[in-house]
């Protein structure tokens, strides 16, 4: 999990945008849109970045398609120390 947290967070582009998401799912679940109207991005990138997130096992998604909650997943929160070392580095 590490390893993908690095990459996540640090080795792409998107990392800066992806630890604001978690940080907002971290507070509370949120569906996409809710995401996308808090942070002030686009829906078409935040879900990219939740489709990049849960491919990882940081996130996890509620059973219903239309407005589905996301939450992050308990193997994440194992490593919570290591996504707050990296966040540092990132904002």
């Amino acid at each position: 999990m590490e390893k993908a947290l690095w990459y996540l967070f640090v080795g792409s582009r998107g990392g800066p945008n992806r630890v604001r998401i978690v940080r907002e799912l971290t507070r509370r679940p949120r569906n996409a849109n809710e995401l996308a109207e808090e942070l002030g991005l686009d829906y078409n990138t935040v879900t990219h970045h939740l489709d990049m997130l849960r491919e990882h096992g940081v996130v996890e998604s509620g059973d219903h398609e239309y407005g589905k909650l996301y939450f992050p997943t308990d193997r994440f929160e194992e490593h919570a120390d290591t996504f707050e070392e990296i966040a540092a580095e990132v904002e």
